[in-house]
């Protein structure tokens, strides 16, 4: 899966939670401007960490019960997932956001 698969709710627990790699989620609206300005990384990273990592995108409008159970208040949220579990976040769209994200897959391989 070398671009990032929009899922909702009711995939999000077989989908990252099960998985066997690990799960970078992007929680997004298609209102917001720097979840557009993000995408493009994170598709990047989908195509470099093909096979390696999943990349799933969750739309917060549509997800509200999700977003708020991992304690989503600001999108672009980024939360890396490792056997089910959270193990680090993004927030906002930063200058250091490309190494920082690099850095945090990296650390979950």
């Amino acid at each position: 899966m070398s671009k990032p698969v929009e899922i909702n709710e009711e995939k999000f627990g077989e989908t990252v939670l099960k998985a066997k790699t690990p799960v970078l989620v992007d929680f997004w609206a298609p209102w917001c401007g720097p979840c557009r300005m993000i995408a493009p990384l994170v598709e990047e990273f989908a195509k470099e960490y093909d096979g390696k990592v999943a990349f799933v995108k969750v739309n917060v409008d549509d997800s509200a019960e999700t977003a708020r159970q991992y304690g989503v208040m600001s999108i672009p949220t980024l939360i890396l997932f490792k056997g089910g579990q959270p193990t680090s976040s993004i927030i906002g769209f930063t200058s250091e956001t490309r190494s920082e994200l690099k850095k945090n897959i990296d650390a979950a391989l």
